[in-house]
């Protein structure tokens, strides 16, 4: 049956891989049997993968995914090394390795149930089967087992966005509370309204009834999660971030003006881990977007294009932040000034806008969010200066605000022959994008989705960081804060200070020696 009503997404259970809207490209290698079937195509004699190579292959596909997605745990973990002070080097390096070893604990406990499991009896809301890894309910099949990799490494991810942008002053209570409460019930319940082919706001959604209809009779349009973990992880890292109120560093007096922290507040090798991070991120980017298809068998079309579309919105993003930036910084002594810090988050900025149109769209619509998401980046920036949150990695403009912005991209943009190659067929021409002759129901649904994030996510943010700021818990002393969270919660007491090596400069007539 050769049709493409089936769906891409996240799912409640596996069932075969989905049939292409296009024949796949036969192979004439007969090696596959027997797990290969032959069939008649215009007179000639072609090898189509059998169910169990589709599996296998499928499942390999996920765990690829999974294994670049974890990889920007590392992307994460230099760009905020080389922004933080290194005084605070140890405890940023360590926040970021718990993020998925603690992810990976609740994850298994509760996150992905509540994420991906039935989510019809509570009519979309939240799933309620899977839990622990349950062997009945998974059934020993491997696909869901590289379903629960997969989709791990993006709760580590959400995690992770938090903890940059509250560095340098959150306590290590406060940061393990709060990441166990994001990962294991937060973020998940956000997952399985916007990919749960139960939820109910999303697109992946096959059946219209009347007990969890269609949101706007579309779905949201949030193909790797602009909305689901950008948005997620950029509102608690706003509200974490005005709970916690500025570092001492750039608001001396308290309620102050933000001052422009000194050149040398980050360590001297800075941008080479800033830079290294930012483009290990961009690497991970293709397992976050492309393999977000789940599946790979027939739908090689999707994934490729997917990962053009995710290159064209970085680069596009980096080069306009870039210059756009430095005409609004001005002129310094005379000239204008091209900022390596405005590269990497128009880079950032650019990848997140796309996430959620990134397999619906055409690639010059890639060019035109990635153009568009520098002004999102660099007007979120303002805005915080001004509203006074201190951001440490600038994580609430490249993930809430951009990832907000992309959200509504994707119904203005999505065409109907990537909708129904990406989604299903038989409703494309409904819920294209406004551009393409859609009838606005994604763009409205993805309004929806955009107020249900922040209001979901932000009450239970506030509950949180409030709770713990009101039991004293949120925030490290002022002189804890002034020696650095290294030597007060680490036991690092050296490092910080160039050491005496016992050598000496001698001047002498023709120069200098040891």
């Amino acid at each position: 049956q050769l049709n493409n009503n089936s769906p891409v997404g996240c799912c409640t259970s596996r069932a075969p891989a989905p049939p292409p809207n296009k024949m796949a490209t036969p192979t004439l290698a007969p090696v596959l049997s027997p797990t290969a079937t032959p069939i008649e195509l215009d007179d000639a004699m072609v090898w189509l993968p059998g169910a169990a190579l589709q599996t296998d292959l499928d499942t390999m596909w996920l765990c690829i995914g999974a294994i670049l997605v974890f990889f920007m745990q590392t992307g994460f973990a230099m760009l905020e090394v080389g922004t933080v002070n290194k005084k605070n080097t140890s405890n940023i390096l360590l926040k970021n390795v718990l993020d998925a070893s603690v992810g990976s604990i609740v994850w298994m406990i509760t996150g992905f149930g509540l994420a991906i499991g039935d989510a019809s009896p509570s009519g979309g809301f939240m799933g309620s089967t899977h839990m622990a890894l349950n062997e009945d309910e998974f059934g020993g099949e491997g696909y869901m087992y590289g379903m629960w990799l997969f989709q791990w490494a993006f709760a580590a991810t959400t995690a992770t966005i938090v903890s940059g942008a509250v560095a340098e002053r959150c306590t290590f209570t406060a940061y393990i509370t709060y990441s166990v409460c994001l990962t294991g019930f937060v973020y998940p319940v956000v997952v399985c309204w916007g990919w749960n082919t139960t939820g109910w706001a999303s697109a992946w959604k096959s059946v219209d009834d009347d007990e969890n209809p269609l949101l706007m009779g579309c779905g949201v349009i949030d193909f790797a999660g602009s909305g689901v973990v950008h948005m997620t992880g950029g509102v608690a890292a706003l509200v974490g971030s005005a709970f916690l109120k500025p570092r001492k560093a750039r608001q001396p007096v308290t309620g102050g003006p933000l001052l422009t922290l000194p050149s040398d507040y980050a360590p001297e090798y800075g941008p080479i881990f800033q830079t290294l991070g930012t483009l290990v991120l961009w690497m991970g980017w293709y397992g976050f977007n492309g393999v977000s298809t789940l599946y790979i068998v027939n739908y090689g079309l999707v994934a490729a294009k997917t990962m053009v579309t995710t290159t064209i919105a970085a680069g596009t993003g980096a080069v306009t932040t870039l210059f756009v930036g430095s005409l609004m910084d001005g002129k310094t002594d005379g000239q204008y000034t091209l900022k390596l810090g405005n590269v990497q988050n128009g880079l950032l900025g650019g990848l997140v806008a796309v996430t959620a149109s990134c397999s619906v769209i055409e690639p010059y619509a890639a060019f035109v969010i990635g153009f568009l998401s520098c002004f999102v980046y660099l007007g979120a920036v303002k805005t915080l200066d001004a509203l006074r949150v201190d951001d440490v990695v600038l994580a609430i403009p490249v993930h809430l605000f951009c990832g907000c912005f992309g959200v509504i991209m994707a119904g203005l943009f999505a065409t109907k022959e990537n909708y129904a190659n990406a989604y299903y067929s038989d409703r494309a021409d409904d819920c294209a994008g406004v551009f393409y002759g859609g009838n606005g129901s994604s763009l409205a649904a993805g309004g929806v989705f955009i107020l249900s994030i922040i209001a979901w996510v932000g009450a239970w943010s506030c509950v949180v960081f409030g709770g713990l700021r009101n039991m004293g818990l949120l925030r490290v002393e002022e002189h804890v804060e002034e020696e650095g969270m290294d030597k007060s919660e680490h036991g690092v007491t050296t490092g910080y200070q160039p050491g005496n090596t016992g050598v000496e400069l001698a001047a002498v007539d023709d120069g200098s020696s040891l």
